[in-house]
Protein backbone atom coordinates (compact mmCIF):
# COMPACT_ATOMS: atom_id res chain seq x y z
CA UNK A 1 0.00 0.00 0.00
CA UNK A 2 1.52 3.44 -0.87
CA UNK A 3 2.24 6.04 2.09
CA UNK A 4 -0.81 7.95 3.19
CA UNK A 5 -2.96 5.31 1.56
CA UNK A 6 -6.01 3.51 3.63
CA UNK A 7 -7.54 0.36 3.04
CA UNK A 8 -10.81 -0.30 3.10
CA UNK A 9 -13.53 -3.35 3.37
CA UNK A 10 -15.31 -3.29 -0.18
CA UNK A 11 -18.09 -4.55 1.80
CA UNK A 12 -18.85 -2.32 4.51
CA UNK A 13 -16.59 0.70 4.01
CA UNK A 14 -14.60 -0.03 7.10
CA UNK A 15 -10.98 1.23 7.74
CA UNK A 16 -9.10 -1.94 7.71
CA UNK A 17 -5.36 -0.25 7.46
CA UNK A 18 -4.23 3.38 7.12
CA UNK A 19 -0.55 4.23 6.43
CA UNK A 20 1.00 7.49 7.36
CA UNK A 21 3.86 9.37 5.62
CA UNK A 22 7.05 9.45 7.53
CA UNK A 23 5.78 6.89 10.49
CA UNK A 24 9.47 5.86 11.03
CA UNK A 25 10.75 9.55 11.31
CA UNK A 26 7.25 10.44 13.62
CA UNK A 27 7.78 7.85 16.42
CA UNK A 28 11.91 8.36 16.12
CA UNK A 29 10.87 11.80 16.62
CA UNK A 30 8.87 10.94 19.85
CA UNK A 31 11.20 8.16 21.17
CA UNK A 32 13.89 10.69 21.03
CA UNK A 33 11.65 13.09 23.12
CA UNK A 34 10.69 10.15 25.56
CA UNK A 35 14.40 8.96 26.49
CA UNK A 36 15.23 13.42 26.95
CA UNK A 37 12.01 13.41 29.28
CA UNK A 38 12.54 9.97 30.85
CA UNK A 39 16.07 11.18 31.84
CA UNK A 40 14.71 14.59 33.61
CA UNK A 41 11.90 12.00 34.95
CA UNK A 42 15.03 10.14 36.53
CA UNK A 43 17.71 12.54 37.44
CA UNK A 44 15.62 14.88 39.22
CA UNK A 45 13.38 14.58 42.41
CA UNK A 46 10.20 13.25 42.27
CA UNK A 47 8.34 14.86 44.57
CA UNK A 48 8.94 16.48 48.18
CA UNK A 49 6.98 15.60 51.40
CA UNK A 50 7.69 18.44 54.21
CA UNK A 51 6.24 17.28 57.99
CA UNK A 52 7.41 18.83 61.11
CA UNK A 53 9.85 20.63 60.04
CA UNK A 54 11.93 18.04 57.84
CA UNK A 55 11.52 18.15 53.97
CA UNK A 56 12.03 14.35 52.29
CA UNK A 57 12.81 14.30 48.61
CA UNK A 58 12.41 11.16 46.36
CA UNK A 59 13.14 10.05 43.14
CA UNK A 60 11.65 7.53 41.18
CA UNK A 61 14.39 5.10 41.55
CA UNK A 62 15.10 6.00 45.92
CA UNK A 63 11.50 5.09 45.78
CA UNK A 64 11.33 1.58 45.02
CA UNK A 65 15.05 1.33 46.22
CA UNK A 66 13.43 2.45 49.75
CA UNK A 67 10.81 -0.09 49.20
CA UNK A 68 13.21 -2.78 48.50
CA UNK A 69 15.14 -1.92 51.93
CA UNK A 70 11.95 -1.54 54.20
CA UNK A 71 11.00 -4.92 53.57
CA UNK A 72 8.55 -4.90 50.26
CA UNK A 73 11.10 -6.59 48.11
CA UNK A 74 8.52 -8.12 45.34
CA UNK A 75 7.03 -4.37 45.59
CA UNK A 76 10.28 -2.82 45.10
CA UNK A 77 11.20 -4.46 42.19
CA UNK A 78 7.83 -4.93 40.59
CA UNK A 79 7.67 -0.94 41.12
CA UNK A 80 11.65 -0.82 39.71
CA UNK A 81 11.12 -3.23 36.47
CA UNK A 82 7.60 -1.20 35.55
CA UNK A 83 8.40 2.36 36.10
CA UNK A 84 11.80 2.57 35.52
CA UNK A 85 13.34 -0.39 33.58
CA UNK A 86 10.86 -1.52 31.14
CA UNK A 87 10.34 2.15 29.88
CA UNK A 88 14.09 2.31 29.72
CA UNK A 89 14.26 -0.69 27.33
CA UNK A 90 11.59 0.22 25.50
CA UNK A 91 12.85 3.58 24.29
CA UNK A 92 15.98 2.13 24.21
CA UNK A 93 14.69 -0.54 21.41
CA UNK A 94 12.79 1.97 19.60
CA UNK A 95 16.07 4.08 18.92
CA UNK A 96 18.20 0.47 18.35
CA UNK A 97 15.59 -0.10 15.75
CA UNK A 98 14.36 3.40 14.01
CA UNK A 99 17.78 5.22 13.92
CA UNK A 100 18.96 2.90 11.71
CA UNK A 101 16.34 2.60 9.37
CA UNK A 102 15.96 6.14 8.95
CA UNK A 103 19.61 6.72 8.24
CA UNK A 104 19.09 3.68 5.35
CA UNK A 105 20.68 0.61 7.02
CA UNK A 106 18.93 -2.34 8.95
CA UNK A 107 19.84 -2.84 12.41
CA UNK A 108 21.25 -6.13 12.62
CA UNK A 109 19.22 -7.85 15.29
CA UNK A 110 15.98 -6.26 14.42
CA UNK A 111 13.90 -9.28 14.31
CA UNK A 112 14.64 -9.77 18.40
CA UNK A 113 14.86 -6.13 19.04
CA UNK A 114 11.47 -6.33 18.32
CA UNK A 115 10.42 -9.11 20.01
CA UNK A 116 12.10 -7.62 23.22
CA UNK A 117 9.91 -4.48 22.48
CA UNK A 118 6.65 -6.18 22.18
CA UNK A 119 7.43 -7.68 25.44
CA UNK A 120 8.93 -4.55 27.10
CA UNK A 121 5.75 -2.88 26.34
CA UNK A 122 3.65 -5.22 28.69
CA UNK A 123 6.05 -4.58 31.33
CA UNK A 124 5.78 -0.65 30.87
CA UNK A 125 2.83 0.71 33.31
CA UNK A 126 3.52 3.68 34.23
CA UNK A 127 0.14 4.90 34.27
CA UNK A 128 -0.67 2.88 36.79
CA UNK A 129 2.08 3.97 39.57
CA UNK A 130 0.94 7.47 38.50
CA UNK A 131 -2.21 6.76 39.39
CA UNK A 132 -0.97 4.97 42.78
CA UNK A 133 1.47 8.22 43.74
CA UNK A 134 -2.02 10.47 42.96
CA UNK A 135 -4.15 8.69 45.24
CA UNK A 136 -1.32 8.58 47.85
CA UNK A 137 -1.21 12.37 47.55
CA UNK A 138 -4.60 12.57 48.26
CA UNK A 139 -4.17 10.87 51.30
CA UNK A 140 -1.31 12.55 52.41
CA UNK A 141 -2.05 16.19 51.89
CA UNK A 142 -3.68 16.28 55.79
CA UNK A 143 -0.37 15.49 57.74
CA UNK A 144 2.12 17.00 55.08
CA UNK A 145 2.77 19.53 52.70
CA UNK A 146 3.44 18.23 49.31
CA UNK A 147 5.72 19.74 46.93
CA UNK A 148 5.38 18.24 43.34
CA UNK A 149 8.77 17.69 41.98
CA UNK A 150 9.64 18.13 38.25
CA UNK A 151 10.45 14.64 37.45
CA UNK A 152 6.35 14.58 38.52
CA UNK A 153 5.72 16.57 35.78
CA UNK A 154 7.91 14.68 33.49
CA UNK A 155 6.90 11.42 34.36
CA UNK A 156 3.01 13.17 33.46
CA UNK A 157 4.45 14.20 30.23
CA UNK A 158 6.03 10.81 29.58
CA UNK A 159 2.94 8.88 29.62
CA UNK A 160 1.47 10.05 26.56
CA UNK A 161 5.06 10.20 24.47
CA UNK A 162 5.41 6.72 25.49
CA UNK A 163 1.86 6.16 24.40
CA UNK A 164 2.00 8.05 20.92
CA UNK A 165 5.34 6.53 20.09
CA UNK A 166 3.98 3.26 20.99
CA UNK A 167 1.03 3.59 18.71
CA UNK A 168 2.78 5.74 15.88
CA UNK A 169 5.29 2.37 15.11
CA UNK A 170 3.72 1.55 11.97
CA UNK A 171 5.58 -2.24 11.92
CA UNK A 172 4.48 -2.84 7.93
CA UNK A 173 6.58 0.31 7.06
CA UNK A 174 9.47 -1.10 9.11
CA UNK A 175 9.46 -4.13 7.26
CA UNK A 176 9.02 -2.24 4.55
CA UNK A 177 12.37 -0.73 4.96
CA UNK A 178 14.08 -3.59 5.93
CA UNK A 179 13.30 -5.39 2.62
CA UNK A 180 14.33 -2.71 0.31
CA UNK A 181 17.69 -2.58 1.94
CA UNK A 182 18.50 -7.01 0.72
Amino acid sequence: MPPSGTAECPRCRATLLRRRENGIERTLALTIAGLTIFAVANAYPFLAIEAQGQRTQSTLLSGSLGLIRGGQSAVGLLVLVTTVVAPLVQLSLLLYVLAPLHRGRTPRAIVAALRWLKRAQKWSMMEVYLIGILVSLVKLMDMASIVPGVALWAFVLLIPLLAAASSSLDLDEVWARVEVKK
